[in-house]
């Protein structure tokens, strides 16, 4: 969602990408072509006539032609002069490369000066809402408050076809190779059921200065996808009566230095980002970058900051959390977070092309991460980590993470009992809410699924198993988020449900 005054084009490094509440205006660092509809996805608009008539519908609508058709020196100037966006020329060019096919639907309601109205994003292959209305002081300019996609469709909109067999390898085939062909996917995808791969295929550069290109065997990274274990840790170690999940961390971090935080935020608050923990990226991160070696010492730079918010009042995305999960993972199995994950995950799955090795150690299997597009395009090594950590940003392969959800699901990692009580647990706020650990969600029309997605400059994937169906949609790649993301939810909208 953007606000007034909110930055349209807005980084992310290693956060959740939760496919389904994708925010349209934190679509970053890809130029996207415009995307053929798919089939029976949208149907016609309604009543566009009618529509047209609100003053508010029609300069949507005009903002969304300009897209398609003005040259940058007159998008930019139909921008200026007619709606109201934040940032300035540079911002609202990155944001019409990056929507470019959206498409007015229908109008939910309007006003005399205003509306609310449904749109297709045919990269995200997905509905959103919109809510804009007329300037109050210049009735020839635009305010968009809001535009937010959503898993919702719109009345008289049939959701995509189910695809399978030969049908689906070619979808996604098809999907991944449009991405690959306009020179902004570059990565490996993989399909399967049940275990059985179904398709998997690399595309582009591991290096393009070099001409090195990508194979199944490529390790990428892969941005927050690294959660995924430090949930499954914590899960093992709970599993073994080592921990609490309503404990404050306290009982398990003795040391930590903010006393507030030790014993106001349990476990799952942790799991659920409801801690009020804050974030690792910030100025204080790039100042220290080079020397947070290790979770201690992540811990010793953040570990005096007071809580955001009360525990379990709120959700707000915190990788410093799972900092915080790891270093629990250390202290009480007395390993290293990877000297306990490589013996409790990667070993037991056979994962053997998957781990945590700093950015110093030559990995020649190893994709070298590419920032921004098109003429841009550079290598993003300034921007990563030391290493990854219990947050993300560590490396695997399309293959090891099929093994990794075959492992899960065959109760090799987790009892199934705790597996479970993963993928519908969570805690309920004071107030009722309730939130789940962060470990999938539903698509619908498609089931259940677990998994996470994970971004940063130079990386993007989903891992997205599907506990009805047995199909397991990988998707890895060296380049920006959201390509990695159009490619899977693409082909997951169309996974037969059972």
């Amino acid at each position: 969602m953007w606000t007034p005054g909110e930055n349209l084009v807005r980084g992310k490094r290693m956060r959740s990408r939760s496919l389904f509440g994708f925010a349209f205006a934190t679509l970053i660092g890809l130029s996207v072509p415009v995307v053929a509809q798919p089939a029976g996805q949208v149907a016609t608009p309604e009543s566009a006539d009618v529509a047209m008539q609100n003053p508010a519908v029609r300069l949507f609508q005009q903002w969304l032609d300009e897209m398609q058709t003005a040259d940058d020196a007159t998008y930019t100037k139909f921008v200026q002069e007619h709606v109201g966006m934040p940032g300035g020329p540079g911002q609202w060019l990155d944001f019409r490369h990056r929507a470019r096919g959206t498409r007015l639907y229908k109008v939910k309601s309007a006003t005399a000066d205003g509306a609310e109205l449904w749109f297709f994003d045919p990269n995200m292959d997905m509905f959103g809402t919109a809510s804009v209305k007329l300037k109050a002081d210049d009735p020839n300019k635009l305010e968009i408050d809001r535009m937010l996609l959503t898993p919702e469709i719109p009345a008289g909109a049939a959701l995509p076809p189910k695809l399978e067999g030969s049908a689906l390898v070619k979808a996604f085939s098809e999907r991944a190779q449009h991405y690959a062909d306009s020179g902004d996917f570059s990565g490996a995808v993989l399909l399967a059921k049940n275990g059985h791969i179904l398709f998997e295929k690399a595309y582009g550069f591991a290096d393009r200065e070099a001409h090195k290109p990508n194979r199944l065997d490529t390790q990428f990274r892969f941005g927050s996808m690294g959660k995924m274990f430090t949930m499954i840790g914590i899960m093992q170690l709970a599993q073994n009566g080592k921990i609490d999940l309503s404990a404050p961390i306290g009982r398990y971090l003795p040391d930590y230095p903010n006393q507030d935080v030790a014993t106001k935020v349990t476990v799952s608050n942790l799991l659920t980002h409801t801690g009020g923990t804050g974030d690792i990226f910030g100025p204080d991160f790039d100042a220290h970058k080079a020397s947070l070696r290790d979770l201690k010492d992540y811990v010793d730079l953040y570990g005096t900051r007071p809580l955001e918010f009360t525990p379990g009042t709120r959700f707000a995305y915190s990788n410093y959390g799972f900092i915080l999960l790891g270093r629990i993972i250390e202290e009480v199995s007395g390993l290293t977070y990877d000297q306990y994950i490589q013996r409790n995950i990667f070993a037991p799955a056979g994962m053997d092309s998957t781990g945590n090795l700093p950015e110093s150690d030559l990995l020649p299997r190893r994709a070298v991460a590419y920032m921004g597009s098109g003429p841009n395009l550079k290598r993003a090594d300034d921007t990563l980590p030391v290493r990854g950590t219990s947050a993300g940003g560590g490396y695997s392969t399309v293959g090891d993470f099929n093994r990794f959800a075959n492992a899960l699901v065959s109760h090799r990692l987790l009892h199934a009992d705790t597996l479970q009580k993963l993928i519908s647990g969570g805690i309920t706020g004071k107030d009722g809410t309730f939130y789940p650990y962060d470990f999938g969600m539903t698509l619908p029309g498609s089931g259940r699924f677990i998994g996470h997605g994970g971004g940063a400059p130079g990386m993007n994937g989903d891992l997205l198993h599907f506990l009805d169906s047995g199909y397991t949609v990988v998707v890895l790649a060296n380049r920006d988020p959201p390509v990695a993301d159009f490619v899977a939810q693409f082909i997951a909208k169309r996974l037969p449900a059972k």
